[in-house]
């Protein structure tokens, strides 16, 4: 590693935490969000010709690191007990999440199956991408036989309008929604065991982060995090490869939320806070992996039928969802969670101010990674 690769490094690590103290002081700051001040951090970074030979390679494991990280460190501060209380909105969610998916793939299907050649295998990748994400696109790719330049373009257009479609969510999204569906209302609970969530003191403030009563504990935390991290990894490379990325993803989920229970653990402040710096860095560093250069050799139809299987899916879950009165929320995280896979669902979080709904995506996402070889491959055959 050289002094460029160190410098890009450390700007990774360190733009998070000047944005941070940024937000804590300008309230325009605040409004626009740290999460998507990140994002076009990045896009900037990673298209400006800045970033140095070999930089992917860094960029790779920062991207693959970060997020299993934080998720211990998020669902350490969750209060299980809440989020069986909006269990039913999410079994909803889910179900109409998956069905919106595949109603939007078969018509796009329909409509452009004479344009594109091998449109089946299309509509396998975008079932695989759309109800689990890219760990579930590569494998059906290799289930299908997919050949290399139309698995490579569909990825390509699907990153690009992904970056479009969280765009939207991270800055207008909720607003948006609101217009179509009520918004989201934290359970009441009348159960001594059960905590209120004090949003700007549990979720927001960073204040007194480096006190040694806090920080302390927040380091005992990390350490629990990597140790949760190495050991889900060590058991998820015991199944199939395919499916070793949603084995871990649930083992480390499962972990962290076993620790929730934990009140040692459960009360050590500021964990929620560290596992969402953790996630600006993730922010970062996917997006200035992002090159729109790319789109130059455009293959429009594929290009539209991405576009309608992403945001015709979410707009048909709206509708859907107003029908069954679902709050907006949880149709976002939802959407989020099959649109963009688990990994986004605390970033998204964060973006709305709603911790109470992580759980919920996560839950949607792991289903989805679960289902989403078998629905890909038995669409793409059936419409073969």
């Amino acid at each position: 590693m050289d002094h460029k690769h160190i410098l890009l490094i450390l700007v990774f690590i360190i733009a998070p935490i000047i944005i941070i103290y940024l937000e804590s002081k300008f309230s325009v700051v605040k409004k626009i969000g740290a999460v998507l001040i990140c994002y076009g951090i990045g896009l900037i970074i990673g298209n400006i010709g800045i970033l140095p030979e070999g930089a992917d390679k860094y960029q790779n494991i920062l991207s693959t690191i970060t997020v299993p990280l934080a998720l211990p460190l998020i669902l350490f501060s969750m209060d299980v007990r809440r989020w069986f209380k909006l269990a039913g909105s999410a079994i909803s969610s889910l179900i109409i999440g998956i069905i919106s998916v595949v109603v939007m793939l078969l018509i796009g299907y329909w409509i452009y199956k004479d344009k594109i050649d091998d449109s089946w295998q299309v509509a396998g990748l975008l079932t695989g991408i759309y109800t689990g994400g890219t760990p579930n696109m590569a494998a059906i790719k290799t289930a299908l036989n997919v050949d290399n330049e139309l698995y490579i373009m569909t990825h390509t257009y699907e990153v690009a309008l992904g970056a479009i479609y969280l765009l939207f969510i991270l800055s207008i999204g909720q607003r948006v929604f609101l217009l179509f569906l009520p918004p989201f209302k934290s359970p009441e609970i009348n159960d001594p065991n059960v905590k209120s969530l004090d949003l700007e003191g549990e979720f927001e403030s960073y204040e007194g982060f480096f006190r040694k009563k806090t920080f302390l504990p927040l380091l005992t935390a990390f350490g629990l995090s990597v140790a949760i991290l190495g050991v889900s990894y060590i058991l998820g490379t015991l199944v199939p490869k395919d499916y070793s990325t949603a084995a871990t993803i649930l083992l480390i989920t499962t972990f962290g939320i076993v620790c929730s229970f934990i009140p040692k653990i459960n009360t050590i402040k500021k964990t929620f806070q560290l596992g969402m710096y953790i996630i600006l860095i993730f922010c970062i560093v996917v997006s200035s992996m992002a090159d729109i250069k790319q789109l130059a050799n455009i293959s429009f139809s594929l290009f539209y039928y991405v576009g309608l299987a992403m945001f015709g899916s979410h707009f048909l879950h709206v509708l859907i969802a107003k029908f069954f009165k679902i709050d907006a929320d949880t149709v976002i995280v939802s959407g989020v969670a099959l649109v963009c896979s688990p990994p986004f669902v605390p970033v998204v979080a964060g973006a709305l101010k709603n911790r109470e709904i992580i759980l919920t995506g996560l839950v949607v996402g792991i289903v989805g990674y679960a289902i989403g070889n078998y629905l890909g491959v038995f669409i793409a055959y059936a419409l073969r």
